[in-house]
This record gives structure tokens, C-alpha cells and sequence, in this order.
């Protein structure tokens, strides 16, 4: 079932595995059993430390297994094969179990090395889900860390009795404890940030050891924030970066053509070379944290969603922008499968087929505009009675012969079958009548949401949440600065953002050459009457 390569290639994964791992398969009958016996028999044949042991170990069912290490429970179990994009989460899993260092901030590990009563996670997943995997690595190392948590990756394929009871309509879905927990399109440091909701305490305490006073720390993960720290971390400075996943929104994109220098690449691609990239310098990285507070002054001072405190003489912010959403039913579940929101990006793999715009602005106008050399036809779909896009653009859009314009029309679901979006159904708002149109995607345009709001009036934002910046990425508040998608500067693209962010770097660069000796005696001074208060 595993092909010879992935296991040639598991076999040096698996090399230097030095502890028994036993594959603890529930007893029982079922239709996929046999196929997932296989799967676990090839896997296991890679190392003379894999085996496979069948028993009645009280799991969820026949395709149920979990994963034991030198005769103890991991806490990590798989409810159906996890082959496609979840192959990777099982190599992991084996990995992080014998020793592998996981790749998880130290206060993080502290923070939930602190749980002290039984939580156990279910995701809920489809093999085909491409952020799905993000999600159950994230809790495999959670159940690592701390006996109390249990972790279980549930194909929903495999489950549909379960997915009908729960009226689950997309994945990743996880629930903790048999209460919905979190769904949609979420990420490791979102359910950090679920918990310590949940659980506050789990900050408390936070013993992680203190960063001295840093040169530059980054916020943002993406590729402005990743070239921030490159380009600082070769002038020699002291950088931090922190992110809740390294890529940021570039990760949630299939298909890139448009980096020069890289005819072609996918999201998860880039965001691995980004990281591999940012491992060849001396830059302390905090993945999976939020910035919770920021108090700006000579020394900047950040709050971690950990509890952590950072301090520094500059700080760059590159935290992006989210495309607003629609929020009606099918889109979340099918983004990557016909939901897209960059036409720039993603318009090339519709050559030739029918898709939708939504939104009747600039944005949603220039798209189609765009969309209509490439695709066989585009069809707009506009909530109010009239178009907010330019007259001039709306006439060209107009003279085109196969874009066709619906006005006062209300999207109400997105539909899909075999994976793939196949249609949108819509509302005539001054009819009230329902229609369905037939399409093979969906371009989202209804504009961008920057991710600044968590600054607070820090710094000088637009009434968009933008963050003013000067030509060098200055923003309002000295020695603050600002690069990428969060920022005013126009056109939201990896290559731009990439420049943008080692402009800020240079410039933070050329303010520490100036300011740096005295803000160094200015924090040695208040660390000395902290200490002597403390005293």
C-alpha cells in the first residue's frame, strides 16, 4: 500500500529510532480493517523497533490504533488510515515519541505541562484537508508533553455516523472533552489561544527563561516578517520573530507562479523553504504564540499570549491581512477545491472553466477583469442594486463578453461534489427568489482585513485597520516599524511584501545605529531599580 520510494524514504527517517514503538490496532470487523493492517505492516517493515500488536485496548473502533512506546500509552491514537496530506502526521507522531526534538516553543511546553485533569481532543478530518495536518501535529504534541491529554485524529470519511450526530459540516472540527472546541480554518497557536481561554491558569507562572534585551523582534511570520529577520539577523543583531505558524497566509495557497525566480511552488512549499531559509541565522523563533500587548516607549515591551515578556529596542510589524469572508456555508470547507481569494494566484488553474466573483467593488471588478483572459466565463455577483467599483472599470467589465454582471443578488452557500466546488446558490433580493448557477470556482473579493488589531492606537492605523507607514516602513511611533500586507502600502503580493520587509529591516537597521548605546544604558538602568525594588 505504501509505495517503495515513501518507504526507502521513511527507512532513513526512521534510522536512528532506538526504542520499541508498537502500532496498538483496536480488535473488531470492519470494511477498511484489512486495508489498514497493511498499512500499518509496510510502515512498521522500515525498522526492526515498529511492530504491530492487535487487542482489544477499549479504543473507538476496528480502525481505531494508537501509538505505545517502550510499553507506554502516548496518548496519541488515529481513528482511520492516515494516508494522504496525514501521512505526515503519523511520521511525526513516531518521531516526536522516540526522541525527535519537537519544533515547540519552551513556554508553550511549560504551559502544558501544566494541565492537571483529563482533556481529550478529537479532530475531525478528511485526508484531502491541507490545513487539517497543522491541526493534528499540533495536538499529538500536546498529548507528548503532558500524560492528561489525549489526542485523536478521526477521518470523517470513515465516521459518517459520528459526522451526521454532531452536524459537522467541515473540517478541521475538534472538540475536547465531547464539546465543540473549534472549527473551520484553524491553526496551533488559535487552539493555544482556545485553552488558555478556557483555562486561564495555564499562564500562570510562566518560569521560561527570560530573552535578554533584543535588537529587533518581528511579529509575523509570513514572508515580510521572515525577511525582516533574515536581513536583520545578517547585520548581526539579536532577533526574535514570533508567529502563530511560519508562512502565515501564504501557507492556505495551492498554487504560486508569480515569485520571480520560482515559475512554480504551492503555499506549503514556500512556507517550509521560508522556515529552512530562517534556520540558517541565529534568530530565536516563538511559532505558535500571539502578541497580546505591546507597550510602546524607548524600550518596547511585548506580553505573549504565553505570558512570556519580551523586550526591545525596535519592533517590526508584519502581520498581515486575512480576505474578509463570506461566511456562508461551503466556503471554508472548500478552500484550496474552488475557494480562492487571490485571482492573481489561483486564476491560471481555471483556464477554461466558469467561475464566480463576489463583490462588486474595485477589488471583485479588477478580478474579473483579470480572470476574464484566462477563464471561459465569470459571472459577478453583487449584493447592493449597484456596483461601488469605478464607472470606467465597470464599463470595460461590461463590454467583455463573457463576464456578466448579477446586481442585488445575496450568495447564500457554495456547493461542491467529489471535492470540488460545482455551484453557488443566490438569492434575487428583490424577488426573494432562489437560484442556483452552475461553476467551477469561486473568487472571494470583498475586500482585506489587516491584522492590526491588536495594536490597539499604538501606532497611526487608516479607518481600514491599515498601518501608516513613510517610504522607509516607519510608522507613527519611533522606532516602530511596519512591511507587508498589514501596512497602506498598495498591492498585496508575496514579492512585494518580501521587499517591503527588508526595507523595514534596514531601517530598523540604520535607527539602531543611531539610538542603539543609549538605549542599552536606559534598560540597564530600569533592570537596576527593578532589582533594587525587588530587593
Amino acid at each position: 500500500m505504501i509505495s517503495k520510494d515513501i518507504l526507502a524514504a521513511l527507512s532513513q527517517y526512521t534510522a536512528n529510532i532506538a526504542t520499541p514503538v508498537a502500532f496498538v490496532l483496536q480488535t473488531g470487523q470492519h470494511t477498511k480493517r484489512d486495508e489498514l493492517v497493511t498499512f500499518l505492516n509496510d510502515f512498521a517493515s522500515v525498522s526492526e523497533h515498529l511492530s504491530l500488536r492487535e487487542q482489544d485496548a477499549g479504543l473507538r473502533s476496528p480502525v481505531t490504533f494508537t501509538l505505545e512506546v517502550d510499553g507506554e500509552h502516548t496518548g496519541i491514537e488515529f481513528s482511520g488510515i492516515p494516508s494522504g496530506h496525514e501521512f505526515n502526521s503519523l511520521v511525526l507522531a513516531v518521531l516526536h515519541a522516540t526522541g525527535t526534538p519537537m519544533k515547540l516553543d519552551e513556554s508553550l511546553k511549560a504551559m502544558l505541562a501544566r494541565v492537571d485533569e483529563p482533556l481529550h481532543f478529537e479532530a475531525f478530518i478528511s485526508l484531502s484537508c491541507h490545513n487539517c495536518p497543522d491541526v493534528v501535529q499540533a495536538l499529538n504534541q500536546f498529548a507528548l508533553i503532558n500524560p492528561n491529554i489525549r489526542a485523536e485524529m478521526i477521518d470523517g470519511g470513515l465516521f459518517q455516523d459520528v459526522i451526521k450526530a454532531r452536524d459537522i459540516q467541515g473540517v478541521p472540527t475538534v472538540y475536547l472533552n465531547g464539546e465543540l472546541f473549534a472549527n473551520g480554518k484553524v491553526d496551533a497557536a488559535q487552539l493555544i489561544e482556545k485553552l488558555l481561554a478556557r483555562y486561564p491558569h495555564l499562564a500562570d507562572g510562566n518560569n521560561a527563561e527570560q530573552l535578554p534585551l533584543q535588537d529587533v523582534t518581528i511579529i509575523g511570520g509570513g514572508p515580510a516578517g521572515i525577511s525582516s529577520a533574515i536581513y536583520s539577523a545578517r547585520k548581526g543583531l539579536k532577533v526574535t520573530l514570533i508567529a502563530d505558524r511560519i508562512g502565515g497566509q501564504v501557507k492556505d495557497t495551492m498554487g504560486i507562479e508569480n515569485l520571480i525566480g520560482t515559475p512554480k511552488t504551492t503555499g506549503p512549499e514556500l512556507s517550509g523553504a521560508l522556515m529552512q531559509h530562517l534556520n540558517d541565522y541565529e534568530v530565536t523563533v516563538k511559532e505558535h504564540l500571539k502578541v497580546s500587548a505591546v507597550e510602546k516607549g524607548d524600550i518596547k515591551t511585548l506580553t505573549l499570549s504565553s505570558g512570556e515578556v519580551i523586550h526591545t529596542k525596535t519592533l517590526i510589524i508584519a502581520t498581515g491581512a486575512k480576505w474578509r469572508e463570506l461566511g456562508i456555508p461551503g466556503e471554508k470547507e472548500n478552500i484550496g477545491n474552488g475557494v480562492a481569494y487571490c485571482p492573481h494566484c489561483d486564476g491560471p488553474f481555471f483556464k477554461g472553466k466558469d467561475v464566480a466573483v463576489i463583490g462588486g467593488g474595485n477589488s471583485g471588478i479588477e478580478a474579473a477583469l483579470d480572470l476574464a483572459g484566462i477563464v471561459k466565463s465569470v459571472t459577478v455577483f453583487e449584493f447592493m442594486p449597484e456596483l461601488k467599483a469605478d464607472k470606467v472599470l465597470v464599463e470595460k467589465a461590461e463590454s467583455k463578453s463573457n463576464i456578466t454582471i448579477f446586481r442585488n443578488v445575496a450568495t447564500q452557500e457554495i456547493t461542491a461534489a467529489n471535492g470540488k466546488v460545482d455551484g453557488i446558490v443566490y438569492q434575487d433580493r428583490a424577488s426573494g427568489e432562489t437560484r442556483t448557477q452552475p461553476l467551477h470556482g469561486v473568487f472571494v473579493q470583498i475586500g482585506l482585513v489587516p491584522n492590526s488589531g491588536f495594536l490597539g492606537d499604538l501606532v497611526e492605523k487608516t479607518r481600514f485597520g491599515e498601518i501608516v507607514i513613510d517610504a522607509r516602513g516607519q510608522t507613527s511611533e519611533p522606532g516602530i516599524y511596519a512591511c507587508g500586507d498589514v501596512t497602506t502600502v498598495p498591492y498585496k503580493q508575496i514579492v512585494v511584501a518580501m521587499g517591503e520587509g527588508a526595507k523595514a529591516s534596514l531601517a530598523a537597521f540604520d535607527y539602531l545605529l543611531k539610538e542603539s548605546d543609549r538605549l542599552e544604558a536606559l534598560h540597564a538602568d530600569t533592570e537596576s531599580v527593578s532589582l533594587a525594588k525587588a530587593s
